[in-house]
């Protein structure tokens, strides 16, 4: 009976691994779908940041948990983790939702700069680090580009 339930564990572990046994699992596809400032009373303001996750997997991706920074001319200004995700399912797409506040100083200090050198436009830069499992590797996402300060289009 014992070695009945021990391998009753390892063929539940193993079922629980098939991913891994997939030479074919591909790393999920994530996007930055939005950056908003959300309405407060507050003086510091609070960000959403949306981020779109395709999965081109035969099996669902459960997302464990996230970490993510943005960055702005060089300047960690948004910073956070969440663990409250979604499973994105097989061949499935799915949105994450994030909330975020800055960093008071850093925020300072970016908006020094920039009425000191006034500029059309400022460099961001966004990284997560989604963790799917500790038996995968955690997926690394970077994102960058040039966000407009003009009101013209």
């Amino acid at each position: 009976m014992k070695h009945k339930m021990i391998w009753i564990a390892v063929l539940v572990f193993l079922s629980s691994c098939s991913p891994l046994l997939q030479p074919n699992f591909e790393t999920p596809i994530v996007s930055v779908s939005s950056i908003t400032i959300l309405p407060s009373d507050d003086i510091v303001p609070t960000f959403e940041i949306g981020l779109h996750v395709v999965n081109p997997n035969r099996v669902a991706l459960k997302l464990q948990g996230l970490s993510y920074q943005v960055e702005l001319e060089g300047h960690q200004v948004l910073f956070g983790v969440a663990n409250q995700l979604p499973t994105i399912e097989a061949y499935g797409e799915g949105d994450v939702v994030l909330e975020a506040r800055p960093d008071l100083f850093s925020t300072l200090k970016l908006f020094g700069e920039l009425m000191n050198h006034p500029r059309d436009a400022v460099n961001y830069t966004f990284d997560a680090s989604l963790d799917v499992g500790v038996l995968f590797p955690k997926i690394k996402v970077t994102k960058s580009g040039v966000i407009s300060l003009n009101d013209s289009p």
